[in-house]
């Protein structure tokens, strides 16, 4: 018996992932687990920011960290997908890199603030955007306040920032709760997410 193409209704198609949310929802932390694990051949892409390193943090993993007059370059230049001013630094994703990364077949994981997610969604309709947030409201506002990262004044921006985020979340189309102490429990649910999409009837395809 041989076997057609008609009776291969899977269409593997690489999707456009983008997790956001506000500051402090683990973002982050949510991608280091997934690349962790290793489940899946996924792209995750290195973001260009102006904003000084941080303790722990490594260049070109955790972001591209460039100066203002490079990222001014980088504008010019046209090589930027999306960039925008975050809390008075600049950030911005490389255009290239996502479309090398898509080119090759494997799905590409960007984190995004709200913002970004947003300019994404107008650039690529068919990327899948997922927001990131915590259980409540004071749980968010204990993690910046224990992180430690910023000034007082700058720790209140992030927080009145993160009210009005939270505001947004049904621009997205899927919401997960990272809550505390259940890290895994978020990961498993956006890769079911991810598994699902690539089951659809009407696979995403996206253009950039």
């Amino acid at each position: 018996m041989t076997h057609t193409n008609e009776f291969n209704i899977l269409h593997p198609e690489p999707l456009l992932i983008v997790i956001s949310g506000p500051s402090g929802v683990g973002k982050d932390t949510v991608l280091h687990m997934m690349e962790a694990r290793g489940d899946q051949p996924f792209h995750f892409v290195v973001t260009a920011t102006t904003r000084p390193i941080r303790d722990g943090e490594t260049h070109g993993v955790d972001y591209f960290f460039v100066s203002s007059d490079e990222f001014a370059k980088m504008i010019e230049d046209d090589e930027l997908l999306e960039y925008a001013i975050v809390y008075n630094d600049y950030k911005g994703i490389p255009k290239q890199q996502v479309r090398d990364a898509l080119a090759s077949g494997k799905d590409v994981i960007m984190r995004l603030d709200v913002q970004g997610a947003a300019t994404v969604r107008k650039m690529a309709p068919e990327a899948v955007l997922i927001f990131l947030t915590t259980a409540h409201e004071e749980e968010l506002v204990s993690r910046l306040r224990t992180r430690k990262t910023e000034t007082a004044e700058g720790l209140n921006l992030r927080i009145a920032t993160a009210r009005q985020e939270m505001k947004r979340a049904d621009e997205f189309d899927y919401v997960v709760v990272n809550t505390d102490d259940k890290l895994d429990d978020a990961v498993d649910t956006i890769q079911a997410i991810i598994h699902a999409e690539h089951h659809r009837t009407h696979p995403r395809k996206v253009s950039l």
